[in-house]
C-alpha cells in the first residue's frame, strides 16, 4: 500500500485474521495475550531509542537500518492493535474519533498549546 491511498482497516482486520487463522492462531489471540503482545512490541520500539540522546533519535529517519527496525516494531504494534480490535469487535475509526473529542475537551487549546502538562496539571 502506498503513501497515497487510504488505510482500509476493514480490509486490513480482514487480512490479519486470515493470517491468524491460517497457522490456527486464534486459539493464542485472546484479549489478555494481545495486550501483553503489544506491550512486547512497544518495549521492542522504545528499546530502539533507549540510549539515543535527542538528537541522534531526531535522526533515526535518515537511518535506513533503524528506520526499518522502527517500521518494523510500529506493525507489529499495529498489527496487535487491529487484531484486538477485531477480537473485541470495537469500530477502530469511531474509537479514534470518540477518544479525539475526548482529547479535545481534557486538553483545551487555550491550556495546552504548548504545554506537556497532563490535564490534571492545570
Amino acid at each position: 500500500m502506498s503513501d497515497t491511498e487510504i488505510l482500509d482497516i476493514k480490509k486490513l482486520k480482514q487480512t490479519i485474521e486470515e493470517f491468524a487463522n491460517e497457522r490456527e492462531w486464534k486459539q493464542f489471540h485472546n484479549p489478555k495475550n494481545l495486550a501483553m503482545a503489544l506491550s512486547v512490541e512497544a518495549s521492542e520500539l522504545v528499546e530502539i531509542f533507549q540510549w539515543l540522546n535527542f538528537d541522534e533519535a531526531s535522526k533515526v529517519a535518515f537511518d535506513p537500518e533503524k528506520k526499518i527496525r522502527v517500521a518494523d516494531e510500529l506493525s507489529d504494534i499495529i498489527v496487535y492493535a487491529v487484531r484486538m480490535a477485531g477480537i473485541l469487535e470495537i469500530d477502530i475509526p469511531k474509537s479514534i474519533e470518540s477518544k479525539i473529542a475526548k482529547n479535545r475537551a481534557k486538553y483545551p487549546v487555550e491550556l495546552a498549546k504548548g504545554s506537556a502538562k497532563k490535564y490534571n496539571e492545570y
